[in-house]
Formats: C-alpha cells, structure tokens, sequence
C-alpha cells in the first residue's frame, strides 16, 4: 500500500541524516556557537533505521537520500549503503562536502550507491576556505573526478549564493554545464537554527529569479521541467543541466514527496516542522508503522516557513 498524504501527495522519498557531526563549519549551516554534537548512544541505531525503511518500502518508499553533518564520517556507512540497498529502494544517494570521498567513492558505488550530490560555494580557494570553515578545494576538485571514475554520476554540485560573499559566481557556476554533464543547483539560502538573524539571511538571499537573471548573461536558459524540488533548465549547447531550487521565493509544498528522520532518529515531515516522531522510542514493527503513517498524515499542505529552521543547526536535521 503506497503512502499519501491528506493532500492525495504520495510519499516515497526519505532523507536521512546519518550524523549530526561534519568537518566543516559552513557559514550558512553552524551557528556561531555550535551545540554539541549528540552523543554516540543518541544516534539513531542501524537496526532500527533499517528496520523503519524496511517498513517504508513495504508502503512504497522508492528513494533514499542519506545526509548529515557529513555523512562520509560514519564508520559504518559503505555497510549502511550496502543494507539500504539490499531493502530494494530504486534510488540511492548521498550528499557529501566532498572531503573525504576521494577516500570513498569506489567503495560507497560498490556497495550500491547510485549518485553523488557534492556541496560547492565557490571556485576560488581562500573564499571557499572562508564559506566553510576551512575546507580545502582541491579535495573537492578530487572528490568529482572520483566520484565521476567510480561511474557515481550524475554529478549533482549544490551551491548556495550569498549576497557579497560569492553571488559574483553564480554565471561561472552555470557555465561548468556547458561543457561537462554535470547538475549545477543553485539553492536559495535559508534561515537555519535558533540563533540566526532571519533578516541577516533575508538581507544576504538570492533568489532564484536572481540567479536566473544573472546566468542568462552567459546564454539562453532553456527550461526543461521540475523534477522534485528543483525547477530545472539547459544552457543552449550545453552537455549538463541547471536546477533551481527555491524553499524561500517560490517553494515547492505542493509536490512535495518526502520525509525526513534526524540523526537521532526523529521524522520530521518537513524541513520547516515542529512535529517530530521518535523511531529510536518504536516498541516494535507495529509501532514503527504507527510512526510512519502518523507522520505522513501530519504533512502540512502548504508552506511552514518561520524565522528559521526550528533546530539549532542544520547539522542536526541534514541537508
């Protein structure tokens, strides 16, 4: 039996932080004073995971997206890809800033893992360094070539423009699909965790609309349809594509297809919600499925933007 909402949405999409800790301390993510990271015991366990998204498969779950923090810092995790594939889910990918898969990429494909999305703010390595906390391009550089090597493809590359930070690399973004096959996304910024100045992000945020304005200096956009939450277009002539992605200007409610579960283990059915159901506090399957479909009735119809995500970081929901 497949899963829909109140709203008649099916759901068969589930992100999945698999760690609230990273490597990086991006800007946009990490507050300035970040709360600590969850202790290992309050981790969502593999068992229980696996036995939830064995559930959700049975109700028609075909895609599963695994975050963070930084995912690629969980020691299990080509053994979480080789088990979520072995479910049966259609789709499975990870969203990684790219540090440590050159390390992975081979391994993380072999296990099962379809696609690769890899975060990337700017092409200029001390700006890049600033955005992130200290992150080091040229690994990044090396995480798409690898990623590209061990047949993770498409590449998806996310990048988030900030007013006067590097809004200036929005066309030279777009221009890397000209010539490569790869998924350039431009994702609006958003107001992230409890200790943000929602009108310090209103202030730095560029639009989609913007961002479109800006790339069509480079060439003709040619729209080539949505496909979840990205509205998706082609430069002429180009071998890639280009996604915008709007949550704040132009969000996406009303094709919304996913859930989200915390690292520790809590869905959430939107990014923006206050509502949280605990599977690490699941007795049992019944329970489990209790869960699941509680939470797919609590989908909200439209949009729940607050002042900021009702988190303390990013880090602890997944990108």
């Amino acid at each position: 039996m497949e899963l829909r909402d109140t709203f008649n949405r099916k759901i068969d999409y589930i992100r999945v932080s698999v760690t609230d800790r990273c490597n990086l301390r991006c800007m946009y993510c990490v507050p300035a004073s970040p709360p600590p990271c969850l202790k290992p015991s309050r981790i969502l366990k593999t068992e229980k995971l696996l036995q939830f998204l064995r559930i959700a498969r049975g109700h028609g779950l075909k895609k599963v997206r695994l975050t963070g923090g930084e995912p690629l810092l969980r020691k299990d995790i080509t053994g979480l890809v080789r088990a979520i594939r072995e479910i049966g889910v259609e789709d499975l990918s990870l969203t990684t800033n790219g540090q440590l898969l050159p390390l992975f990429a081979k391994r993380l494909k072999e296990a099962g893992l379809d696609r690769i999305n890899i975060s990337l703010d700017s092409m200029r390595p001390e700006r890049y360094r600033r955005i992130t906390g200290g992150g080091n391009l040229q690994n990044v550089y090396r995480a798409i070539e690898q990623a590209e090597g061990a047949g993770l493809t498409p590449v998806k590359i996310n990048m988030i423009p900030i007013r006067g930070v590097n809004d200036d690399e929005v066309a030279e973004f777009a221009a890397l699909s000209l010539k490569r096959r790869w998924h350039i996304r431009f994702i609006e910024l958003m107001p992230v965790g409890r200790e943000f100045d929602s009108s310090l992000f209103d202030g730095r945020r560029v639009t989609a609309d913007e961002a479109r304005a800006a790339i069509r200096t480079t060439g003709e956009l040619i729209p080539i349809g949505r496909s979840g939450s990205s509205a998706n277009y082609r430069l002429a002539g180009g071998a890639g594509t280009i996604g915008f992605i709007s949550p704040m200007s132009d969000h996406f409610c009303d094709s919304c297809n996913r859930l989200r579960i915390t690292a520790a283990g809590r869905i959430r059915p939107c990014l923006f919600s206050d509502y949280e159901a605990d599977i690490s506090a699941a007795s049992g399957e019944g329970d489990m499925e209790r869960l699941l479909l509680t939470s797919v009735l609590s989908k909200a119809k439209g949009s729940l933007l607050q002042k900021s995500i009702p988190c303390d970081a990013m880090s602890q929901v997944g990108g």
